[in-house]
Order: C-alpha cells, then structure tokens, then sequence
C-alpha cells in the first residue's frame, strides 16, 4: 500500500513538472491559442503591435499577395516588378517568439508565373518555400512558430534561377520577432522605442539597350532573358531604399523628433551593405538581426550580410535633416540607397553651433 502511495505521489508530481515545463518552453495546444489577425501596411511603417506581450503565444494571421506589376524606379527606368503585397520591400510583419504565423500566399490568376516564400525565421521545408508553391489562380496557407527572435528576411524562391531573379525584382520583406518581454539594452534592461521605421534596400539589374536607353518589356516573363545577362555582371543598375530613387528623401522623408527613440529595421535580401546615420550613431546594434544576442553599442557604420536584416536604435537629441545611407557612398550618391530623416525640435547649441559664418579670407 506504501509502495502504491509513493507511485501515486511521483505520477502527480512528474506530471506538474511536465506541465510546468510544457508552459515554460512553449508547448502549448495550438488549437487553444488566441487568434488575431494583423493587418499589413507598407513599409517604411510597420503594423499595430505590442512590443510586449507576456501572455500565451497566439496565432497572428497574415495575407500576401502575389501582385506582378509595372513600377517605376527612376525617372528613366522601370521594372515588371515580382511582389507581395505590391510593395518593394513587401511588408514588415510583426509577431513575438513562439508566436505561430500562420499565412495565406494567393497568386491570383492574372499573373504569369508560380509564386511561394522562404521565411528565414521558419525551420525546415526551405523556410516555408516547400509548401507554399502557387500557381496563378492558386492559394495554399501555411503555419510555422517563430521560434528565433530577431528580424529575419522572407522572399520568394521557387527555385533555380528564379530565385534571384524574383529578388532581384522586388519579391522580398522582413518579419520582426520580438522576445516576449520586449528588447533590452546591453545592460538587460528594458528598452522601448517611440518609432520604429522599415527600409528595405533593393538592387536592380535593369537592361539597357545599343543607345544607353532602359530598355521597355510588357511583363516580367519578357524581360527576364536580358536581365538574366544584367544579373550575371553582379553590377546593379540601381541600389535604392523602399523600392526607388528618392523613396524616403525630401517630402517622402522620414520624421522624428527630439528625444524620439527610433528602431530602424534595415534589410537587403541579395547584397551586403552597411548603414549609417550622418549626425547620429547606432546606440543600439543588434548585429545580424538577432534579438537573443546583447546588443552592441554606440555605432557609426554597421554591418547587413546579403540575405539578413538588422535593427538599430537611436535617440535623436538635435534637431534637423538628417541622412540615412549605404555607406558605400558610390551606392548611396549615384545609385540611390539613402533615405532622410526630418528631426523636429529645438536646436542644442551645446551639441553644435556655428562659431563663425563663412566669410573671405
């Protein structure tokens, strides 16, 4: 009868602790999970969402869709761009670790070529890109747990060289993964940001014809044979935030204002770069995207692999335009890859000032 006792009380408390555990690590039945659906905007913005979310994971439901379509890059160029949801970059979606994602991918019928998406924070299948290949006409809905924090890239690759020829036409974003008590400095303290802004850096190889002219096609398909040629020079025609030339500078400029804290999540799905804010610095570097690693602090230049992301915080204290760019400055000046930052509030004398006006000498 002691023995039955003793056998009784281990199963009750093998069973508590395995629970426990179950809830700890993030087993939970997904069937019982809350489910929300998130709303996408395009970037630069991202969509409504927490930064902190302590309760159980929940499935956030997402939307893309395939959209092939003309877009303008600059004033003497376009693109039969390869999109989700008919933004370069596609957009930023936004969920917390052990969160499930659950998507749904259309390809409606009017486009001309097979659609699916890796999602670099997924795990097996190719990202997701296994089971997410669509036809026009065709829809199929996936569900991965984001397990990993950090910013991740996602873009289509539906194999071969369509791989880099879909990314190289646009069909590429980023997913934020935030800890669930939300990002910390370098001293594991709590860290918040005001504003958080999306640039995903976009390099084009766009054909040019006997006279020096872009070349006109009537779809992506027919452009794709002297693209393929551009491609293989890896000499980009264009390197641009957001998509083109003059995306996010002069009245398309970001805005902040002083004493903001403002996360700039960047990404480049096919190249390296290496971001920098003239007049601020990276106080807070989250190299490689990942959130689980402390962040490195007090940046002038840092660095994105090609096919990562990265985020950055920056506490803006004066006033003023500011400039954000690929410091690669040939690829800032004269390809395009910069974006501006308008700073409102009152002008710190302390920090800077003008002790003499220019005036001959």
């Amino acid at each position: 009868m002691k023995n039955l006792l003793l056998l009784v009380v281990g199963f009750i408390l093998v069973s508590s602790c395995s629970n426990y555990n179950a809830q700890k690590v993030g087993i939970f039945d997904v069937n019982t999970l809350e489910r929300v659906t998130q709303k996408l905007v395009a970037p630069p913005y991202l969509p409504e969402h927490q930064q902190v979310n302590l309760g159980a994971p929940r499935i956030v439901s997402v939307k893309l869709v395939v959209e092939e379509k003309k877009v303008k890059v600059s004033e003497d160029a376009y693109i039969h761009a390869t999109t989700f949801n008919g933004s370069i970059p596609a957009p930023m979606i936004v969920v917390h670790q052990n969160d499930y994602v659950e998507l749904t991918l259309v390809n409606p019928k009017k486009n001309q070529q097979m659609h699916n998406i890796d999602f670099h924070a997924a795990t097996g299948a190719l990202g997701g890109g296994v089971i997410t290949k669509v036809q026009p006409g065709e829809e199929v809905t996936i569900r991965f747990k984001a397990t990993k924090t950090g910013v991740f890239v996602y873009h289509c690759a539906p194999g071969g060289v369509m791989i880099p020829y879909h990314v190289v036409s646009g069909m590429n974003g980023a997913i934020m993964v935030l800890p669930r008590e939300g990002l910390k400095d370098n001293h594991g303290k709590p860290v918040r940001y005001d504003k958080a802004y999306y640039i995903g850096e976009q390099d084009y190889y766009l054909p040019k014809d006997k006279a020096g002219n872009y070349k006109k096609y009537t779809s992506a398909s027919d452009a794709m044979g002297d693209m393929l040629k551009v491609m293989k020079t890896l000499t980009p025609s264009h390197i641009v935030f957001n998509g083109k030339v003059g995306a996010l500078t002069g009245k398309n400029a970001l805005t902040a204002n002083v004493g903001e804290k403002v996360l700039l999540i960047h990404s480049q799905a096919n190249r390296d770069s290496r971001p920098h804010l003239i007049g601020g610095h990276g106080e807070l570097v989250w190299e490689g995207g990942s959130f689980s690693d402390t962040p490195v602090t007090n940046r002038e230049t840092w660095f994105i692999p090609g096919g990562s992301a990265v985020a950055a915080l920056y506490e803006f204290k004066q006033s003023g335009l500011y400039v954000y760019l690929n410091h690669n400055l040939i690829e800032a000046v004269q390809f395009g890859a910069m974006a501006h930052i308008k700073v409102e509030g009152e002008w710190d004398d302390d920090l800077q000032t003008q002790i003499s006006p220019p005036h001959p000498i």
